[in-house]
């Protein structure tokens, strides 16, 4: 028997949460690059705290990665491992050269506004499919991110004796 036996849901049923989990998967894998990126090559003002914020950061994509790799072999998939085929799928885009504090943040800002829409796509075919569990998996990276955003938004606006 095969584990969507198990769990209840059926292959066709999750064929197209499983498919966008495959694009989310390489749209995460170019994140975590591009992050990896940020934290060694910030420089100026900022550097300890965005420094150390973008590891937090990358980690934090390192094990959503990893959830949704498993996720796609629990729905029966199998997900993709090669780099190569990551940037011919993803959304996301390479980004190199950025060492200016501003310029990662506001990168980081429109890459989660893309995946914050990713992700609650994949909540409605999830839904669709019965499939409670990426649905809430879904909700988990929400919440963490739409907070984020609200950090790094905050952060990134002038002080206020700034006019």
């Amino acid at each position: 028997m095969k584990t969507l036996d198990y769990i209840k849901l059926n292959e066709s049923g999750v064929a197209n949460v499983v498919s966008a989990l495959h694009q989310l998967l390489a749209d995460f894998q170019v994140h975590y690059t591009n992050l990896r990126g940020f934290h060694w090559n910030i420089k100026g003002h900022g550097f300890f705290i965005l420094h150390e914020k973008f590891e937090s950061m990358y980690d934090d994509a390192a094990e959503k990665i990893d959830e949704i790799a498993e996720r796609i072999l629990m729905l029966g998939g199998v997900p993709e491992n090669k780099f190569s085929e990551y940037l011919k799928v993803a959304k996301i885009k390479e980004v190199s050269d950025i060492s200016c504090g501003s310029d990662a943040v506001s990168h980081i800002l429109e890459t989660y506004g893309y995946l914050i829409g990713e992700e609650r796509k994949i909540i409605g075919l999830a839904n669709e499919a019965g499939d409670d569990v990426t649905a809430d998996l879904m909700t988990g990276y929400l919440k963490e991110q739409e907070k984020m955003v609200w950090m790094l938004t905050a952060f990134s606006t002038r002080s206020c004796t700034d006019k």
